[in-house]
């Protein structure tokens, strides 16, 4: 024989009920608190509720953090800490860097005496924060415009 407990807050029931005719009760008063529930909206309202804009499946670079990654993998070491180059083999990459695309596939395979980064190295996303902070880098002055060099 099972017993079956219903409380409120001003009185508390208690029923017996003897195998299956448990069993069922209870399946029907699980039944009956399921149909209670309502839920916050109609399948109409949601219909007409837009949908959020989709957002990109990448957030944009971050020249910050491009900033950081330039020199945590040393690459001011040949470019300079701005980009510009060097005597050595390091070439100008900024300002005004090669299109997003076309840098991560020269960085991927270089030609001179640069090494190769492939993805296990440094992935495409970082390779775009590095390019948008050599975008960001302002060109420097016409040589006409240094006193010095009059």
């Amino acid at each position: 024989m099972s017993t079956l407990t219903v409380r409120s807050k001003s009185s508390r029931k208690s029923f017996c009920l003897a195998g299956t005719a448990a069993n069922t009760a209870l399946s029907l008063l699980l039944f009956a608190t399921s149909m209670v529930w309502v839920p916050d909206a109609t399948p109409k309202q949601k219909a007409q509720t837009p949908a959020p804009p989709a957002k990109e499946s990448r957030p944009a670079e971050d020249a910050g953090k491009g900033k950081r990654l330039y020199a945590t993998y040393g690459c001011y070491e040949c470019h300079g800490y701005q980009g510009q180059g060097s005597t050595a083999p390091g070439a100008r990459i900024a300002p005004a860097p090669i299109p997003k695309d076309a840098f991560v596939a020269y960085v991927r395979q270089p030609s001179g005496e640069m090494p190769p980064y492939t993805e296990r190295v440094i992935s495409d996303a970082e390779l775009a924060d590095i390019r948008a902070f050599l975008a960001i880098i302002p060109k420097g002055p016409n040589s006409s415009e240094i006193p010095l060099l009059k």
